[in-house]
């Protein structure tokens, strides 16, 4: 049975220059450094953030992002870069696995676990694959890293008693890693009829789809105590290097924040994002449209888009306080941060509201490196890149042997040389509704994608970055598709297993 081709595959298959050898660290990528001492690493997630940010500006005016702002100064933004799946937990094990969801089986979200993941030998396991897999946390501890963990790393919500996250993968996590989001604490809510709005609200009474200012000090909340204890790890005194992770949830659903973050985007100045009406006429459904007709009926749009812009500049704020505590740190010369965001989020583009498709709403994604001696500040890379290419990078990056379970190729090329080009896209799969998978293949210039009942999307972000025009079914693009789909996963998990 055949399975994805890797990065690592392809480059080997078809000769495109980069050997085994170039995978090994070199004696030169961290000169004037002390080589005896391996870097630590600071590893940031950040859930459901789409290119709204100040570094990708997609959307204007845009989010203010002043501390991803000051990230991106500091060394590589990849402006290309996308999610191997569009969904929280298949995303998130790809990143920690190192293992492509199309090879896994692992395509969609799960809340069957209780304190105890399924993904490696569970009733979500998929493939099997992931049985003997090393995570990254893991990895680095085999060889001499201590791990932290703190908040939303593996699948997590708020209002789910459960966790995706192997906690003996860790020496420490907080509050736990079965549980690892704190206490959140809500708005007061008022029924939809009372407010007078219409029944069929997206995820019911408990109005976890909708936005609303906390009236409650930032200390309060979860993600403000998330950060305050990654930054207490950062000032301890820590005699090995350490791989300390930490998982900021919003702006995930429900956009709630405190009122200030809402102040920032007064609701007379919103602007939509930009859309098209009727453009799923040549595009795959995705079976969401009724959530997008309850927000047009009771007049949300401005409302949600104002709740999520403020809900990324509270984020941003977290990040701002960790990078702060960092900069002060005895660890801020010697230590690698990479920062990505699980996938996109859709804010009504193609009807569609939250991620769960193929499109560059869903798919794209904030994604940075700092490498003390190495990046360039303020450098930006346009070459096409997948989360899954984390693990093996930052294999490299402190010299520590790349698993041979990882299906994405290192970055350190580009991050050498943010000009270098890479001919591999970014592949990223998804299963839908009655056991439909599709793949999206994205180039630098192209998006292709292929569902199992045949379909096709073919779009050219050279002239259409919003991707309005299908031209799929136009015989002069045969050749690209022709091209692309040498990326295409053979492998089409069963629907027995998706999980939506």
């Amino acid at each position: 049975m055949k399975h994805i081709i890797s990065r690592r595959s392809f480059i080997k298959m078809f000769g495109l220059g980069i050997t085994a050898a170039s995978l090994s660290v070199s004696a030169s990528l961290f000169e004037n450094r002390d080589r005896s001492k391996k870097s630590n690493i600071l590893f940031i997630a950040v859930d459901d953030m789409n290119d709204w940010i100040g570094p990708l500006a997609n959307h204007l005016p845009h989010a203010k992002t002043p501390n991803l702002d000051r990230l991106a100064k500091k060394g590589v933004t990849f402006t290309n870069a996308h999610c191997a799946a569009p969904a929280c937990h298949p995303s998130r094990l790809s990143v920690m696995t190192g293992v492509h969801p199309s090879r896994s089986g692992i395509i969609n979200n799960v809340f069957t676990s209780k304190g105890k993941p399924t993904w490696r030998t569970g009733p979500d396991s998929g493939t099997g694959v992931l049985k003997d897999v090393v995570t990254i946390s893991q990895h680095f501890r085999d060889h001499g890293y201590r791990a932290f963990g703190v908040g939303k790393i593996y699948h997590a919500l708020q209002w789910w008693d459960g966790s995706e996250c192997p906690g003996e993968d860790w020496d420490e996590y907080y509050p736990s890693a079965e549980n690892p989001i704190p206490k959140w604490i809500r708005p007061e809510l008022i029924p939809d009829k009372e407010a007078g709005l219409t029944e069929g609200r997206p995820l019911g009474a408990r109005q976890l789809f909708g936005a609303k200012p906390l009236q409650i000090p930032e200390e309060q909340t979860s993600d403000y105590k998330v950060v305050e204890w990654a930054v207490s790890k950062l000032n301890e005194k820590h005699e090995d290097p350490f791989f300390l992770a930490c998982g900021v949830f919003r702006p995930h659903i429900p956009w709630e924040v405190p009122q200030k973050y809402f102040d920032m985007y007064p609701l007379d100045k919103i602007q939509l994002p930009p859309h098209q009406k009727d453009d799923l006429k040549d595009a795959f459904s995705h079976g969401r449209e009724a959530w997008h007709r309850w927000v047009l009926e009771n007049d949300y749009w401005e409302i949600l888009v104002q709740g999520y812009l403020a809900s990324i500049s509270y984020a941003d704020a977290q990040i701002g306080k960790l990078l702060d505590g960092f900069e002060k740190s005895e660890y801020a010369e010697d230590t690698i941060i990479v920062l990505w965001s699980d996938h996109g989020m859709h804010i009504g583009e193609k009807e569609n509201w939250e991620k769960f498709t193929l499109w560059e709403e869903s798919t794209r994604v904030p994604y940075f490196f700092v490498v003390p001696g190495m990046t360039q500040s303020g450098s930006r890379c346009t070459s096409a890149v997948s989360l899954i290419d984390t693990y093996p990078t930052l294999c490299e990056l402190t010299g520590l042997p790349i698993p041979k379970q990882c299906d994405g190729e290192s970055l350190v090329p580009l991050l050498k040389d943010v000009t270098k080009k890479r001919s591999a896209p970014a592949v990223t799969s998804f299963g839908f509704y009655r056991g439909i998978v599709g793949h999206s293949v994205r180039s630098e210039r192209w998006r292709y994608i292929k569902y199992s009942n045949g379909f096709e999307e073919l779009y050219d972000h050279s002239e259409d970055i919003n991707e309005y025009a299908n031209l799929a079914g136009d015989k002069k693009y045969a050749d690209v598709i022709k091209e692309l789909s040498k990326y295409i996963p053979d492998y089409i998990i069963p629907s027995s297993t998706q999980k939506h």
